[in-house]
């Protein structure tokens, strides 16, 4: 058998992705040194960005099954060190493409970046669980996703997707949001803090700082969809976001209830004064699949929040702002979706099969059958008067 060559060796380790960065390991100049024994044994140092990277048994995994392909290659004896402050220096900047100065990416006229912002007027009518689920359901379907939890001060979003006790790398004065077994990456204010009980107690400034950071200081590489779960209301964070990210799209998400209707009525109106366009709203906890009907094979709606909220709000959108507003998808109450919630198993992937995740699953396939494109988005240009 042949010994193997070093061209061999560098094209299998180019395969090997950071899990993190998403960016192969070579193009990161992670990989040190690579030795290769007359008896076919194969010797490799790769460089960790920090000494303790939550995902070093991935890489060393990773590392090991792609050079143990390679034929002719008897053995591989893997050492992980850990990147110089030079080193990661030098990584930063290739991660900024050489930009001096960071900036939010997806605001940038050239990004492709489908932005979603999920609103609603009122807190408990289930919004982080749509964020979460919609995401899982988007990400499904092959798209790159990423979630920012900025409700700054009910972040539940990474409790719900099982990492509600990670927290995030840092090369540098860059962040690595934080990677889920669905492939969807996640930062939130709750990863940034010292620690997860504490309590955030911030104003407007503070708010909108967050909001920068956790756009602008994360390192998301090419996603095909942001979502952001934003807190309930017309506050701090929904004007910043109008500022921020002009051309993100706006979910509402309400209850079948009067009352959640008309809030969420505001909260859409909001993204509208924003110059944001609202896609759709949610109606949440619409039904109560009948147990007992169920079971016998037969379809009883139990409608404990009343019914035809969803529709109000889409209806008096769409007559407020001249555009249609649709009813994206009823999202039926069932004790399977709060239980993922809970456990940090969303239902779109704990039980692809039920109504709910269903129903999330047509809602990520009417927005993913748009595609990624510039028409129709603010380009950010002025004109001017040459007369």
């Amino acid at each position: 058998m042949s010994t193997p060559t070093l061209e061999q060796i560098n094209a299998a380790l180019a395969g090997v992705n950071d899990p993190e960065i998403k960016r192969p390991i070579t193009e990161l100049n992670m990989v040190e040194r690579v030795e290769i024994g007359d008896d076919g044994t194969v010797a490799v140092t790769v460089l960790l960005t920090v000494a303790g990277c939550p995902l070093k048994d991935t890489i060393n995994r990773d590392v090991t099954a792609a050079v143990s392909r390679v034929p002719g290659v008897t053995g591989v004896d893997l050492t992980l060190g850990v990147m110089t402050a030079e080193q990661r220096a030098g990584l930063r900047e290739v991660l900024q493409g050489g930009q001096a100065q960071r900036e939010i990416p997806f605001a940038q006229p050239g990004s492709l970046t489908k932005v979603y912002a999920i609103a609603s007027g009122k807190g408990g009518v289930g919004k982080s669980s749509v964020t979460v689920n919609l995401a899982l359901a988007l990400a499904g379907q092959g798209l790159k996703v990423g979630i920012v939890d900025a409700d700054i001060y009910g972040h539940s979003v990474p409790a719900m997707l099982g990492v509600g006790d990670a927290r995030p790398t840092q090369v540098e004065d860059l962040i690595m949001p934080v990677p889920t077994e669905s492939g969807v990456s996640v930062i939130s204010i709750g990863m940034l803090k010292p620690r997860r009980d504490q309590v955030v107690a911030w104003r407007g400034p503070m708010l909108d700082r967050a909001l920068v950071q956790m756009l602008s200081d994360v390192y998301w590489g090419d996603l095909d969809a942001l979502l952001l779960d934003l807190p309930p209301g017309t506050g701090d964070v929904a004007i910043s976001l109008g500022q921020h990210l002009p051309n993100a799209e706006v979910i509402v998400v309400t209850t079948p209830q009067e009352a959640a209707a008309e809030v969420a009525e505001r909260a859409g109106t909001m993204a509208s004064m924003m110059h944001q366009r609202v896609i759709g709203v949610v109606e949440n906890m619409s039904y109560l699949p009948c147990p007992h009907c169920t079971a016998e094979g037969r379809e009883h709606r139990l409608e404990i929040f009343g019914s035809g909220g969803g529709e109000r709000v889409a209806a008096t959108l769409s007559q407020r702002f001249g555009y249609d507003v649709p009813v994206l998808a009823q999202i039926p109450l069932e004790v399977a979706l709060r239980e993922g919630g809970d456990a940090g198993t969303p239902i779109v992937t704990a039980d692809p099969a039920s109504a709910a995740a269903q129903a999330f699953t047509a809602i990520a396939t009417t927005l993913s059958g748009r595609g990624r494109g510039l028409a129709g988005m603010q380009l950010g240009l002025t004109p001017a008067n040459r007369f």
